[in-house]
């Protein structure tokens, strides 16, 4: 079992009182297996996700507006659990066991997915490539493996990243630096994890079958099982600080009983522990912010608190159980503005894909057709080139002029990626403009494939990959550090719903969209012949709501306050 260690008064963790074991556990020693997981995981995940539109539409005969729908609503789904898995880490199991327990669910996703498209009576009888008549039942199979597997990577997102920034140490300077690089590299193993699903795995569904296509992302994701248990006796664990959601109540019915109570001006009068520790298993103190003075009423002491002795947590919260939840409220408004940047990141496993398959996917000359999912492959690309380039080139050249270890801070990096995914919708609408000005000059309505070729889409899918390193590294990072010590799990989970409600997004545009477009006859934006549609006004609005949303975010930046630990500067 892997070691259980806590934090002791200064937010360090307490090596148990062994030197020897800071020398032999966490850091870099620890984090291949974590990474390795995630690798893993993500193989699973993405090989079996990123031609789900295509298997909707080809083997459970779905139209593209359904198909699209159902698989938007499936991937929000899988950025939702997370929501779970991160109050089971947070407040009973800890993050290793999470990890642990719900990666059992998702084998058996996985494998139940594998059978439903290839074991006879499960998988949907076919006559031709897309003329399949599944039966209820077979659907029915399917979208139980799937939100299975939805409800497993419900334990894994929210931990896994976490897990592997807790194996550094903040109050070590060199640790706290490997830690900043740690998770440009945890980003770019499930890039090349994608990278190897949007290639090989999207090629065998095509062209082998969907039961070797999906049987191979369930063997993956055992190999991640394995290789999380595998490190085991390296890691470092922190405790569970109890029910997050408990405190966070607590502090609010506590503020509202004391709605009539006058917070004192000197803000050391608030009720704090004595002890040099917080009360809070895992968590270091927080000094008192200024920002959402009514909270603070929870932690103004009256002689009623203590007439039983012993304090009521309803009545009565200490000053770090305040700056919890105020360190929450801060972090959502930026985890709003990340929703309309995950719908725009979306649609390269929906309107992109289907967008693909009207083009020419020939490579050269040749007779060999690159699947339209498998472009996701120059997303990847985009990602494992920018993550070195800003690890060892943008960090460095930008420290020089800020001072920040860091380079530029993570709302800075945030806020670029939003800036750069505008860019990727109106690549993304000129294309769309320039194949249905083709398809109206040269009759092509009708015709399967217009005349150009499948890689005129790498610009958009390369601007998406340079987007994510900004935008995704930068959430990840900021959420973990601006997160109370407690509740990293929770927060994460909070930054992943962004996805979520992206997806949710997408799929709330296609169908008002459709409602209104298709009407009286008319085929509408996004029917199921793209010749006779419009997606490019689809991107167009992404592409406007994309500059309101950066918009946004610049004057919530502005009034961002950092959460500051006890003893810290910042």
């Amino acid at each position: 079992m892997a070691k259980e260690d806590n934090y002791t008064k200064d937010g360090t963790v307490d090596y148990q009182g062994n030197p020897a074991n800071r020398k032999t556990t966490g850091t870099w020693k620890a984090c291949p297996f974590i990474i390795g997981n995630e690798f893993c995981e993500r193989l699973s995940y993405y090989g079996m996700s990123s031609n789900l539109v295509l298997y909707f539409k080809k083997r459970l005969h779905q139209h593209s507006a359904t198909a699209t729908k159902n698989n938007s609503d499936w991937s929000g789904t899988c950025y939702i659990t997370p929501l779970i898995g991160a109050f089971v880490a947070d407040a009973y199991l800890g993050r290793f066991w999470t990890i642990a327990c719900f990666s059992s669910i998702y084998v058996m996703g996985m494998t139940l997915l594998a059978m439903s498209a290839s074991v006879p009576g499960l998988k949907p009888k076919c006559y031709s490539e897309n003329d399949c008549h599944p039966t209820e039942g077979q659907s029915a199979v399917c979208f139980i493996a799937l939100y299975l597997i939805a409800l497993g990577t419900g334990g894994i997102k929210p931990c896994v990243s976490s897990y592997g920034a807790d194996q550094f140490d903040e109050a070590d300077e060199d640790e706290k630096r490997q830690k900043s690089s740690f998770f440009s590299w945890f980003y770019l193993s499930i890039n090349v994890g994608a990278l190897i699903a949007g290639s090989v795995l999207v090629w065998v569904q095509n062209n082998v079958s969907w039961g070797w296509g999906f049987g191979i992302p369930a063997m993956a994701m055992a190999i991640a099982v394995v290789s999380f248990f595998s490190g085991t006796r390296l890691y470092r664990n922190q405790k569970p600080g109890g029910s997050p959601l408990t405190r966070i109540c607590q502090v609010m019915v506590a503020s509202f009983r004391k709605y009539s109570v006058k917070v004192p001006a000197d803000k050391s009068l608030l009720y704090e522990t004595a002890d040099a520790e917080s009360n809070i298993k895992g968590s270091r103190k927080l000094d008192h912010t200024k920002d959402l003075g009514f909270l603070d009423k929870a932690a103004v002491e009256l002689q009623t608190d203590h007439l039983k002795g012993s304090v009521d947590p309803w009545m009565l919260c200490t000053v770090t159980q305040v700056e919890e939840l105020k360190s929450v409220i801060r972090l959502l408004p930026i985890w709003a503005t990340g929703i309309i940047f995950a719908a725009v990141y979306s649609q390269m496993g929906n309107l992109f894909v289907l967008q693909g398959e009207t083009m020419d996917a020939r490579v050269g000359n040749s007779n060999f057709k690159i699947p339209s999912a498998s472009l996701s492959i120059f997303d990847t690309l985009s990602v494992i080139f920018w993550v070195p380039i800003y690890d060892i080139i943008i960090v460095p050249v930008t420290r020089k002029f800020t001072g920040l270890s860091s380079g530029i801070t993570q709302l800075q990096r945030m806020g670029i990626g939003f800036f750069i995914s505008i860019f990727a919708m109106l690549s993304a609408a000129i294309l769309e403009l320039r194949r249905l000005r083709m398809v109206r000059r040269d009759n092509l309505y009708d015709a399967k494939l217009v005349p150009i070729s499948i890689f005129w889409l790498v610009p958009q899918y390369f601007l998406i990959g340079c987007a994510e390193v900004f935008t995704f590294i930068g959430q990840l990072e900021f959420f973990y550090q601006q997160a109370p010590d407690a509740m990293r799990s929770m927060c994460s989970a909070l930054s992943l719903t962004t996805v979520a409600l992206g997806n949710y997004l997408s799929s709330l545009l296609v169908t008002i969209v459709t409602s209104i477009t298709a009407r009286h006859g008319k085929p509408g934006w996004i029917p199921d012949n793209l010749n006779y549609g419009h997606i490019d006004y689809f991107f167009w609005l992404l592409a406007a709501l994309s500059v309101l949303n950066l918009m946004a975010f610049l004057l919530i930046s502005n009034w961002y306050t950092y959460k500051r630990p006890v003893g810290t500067l910042r």
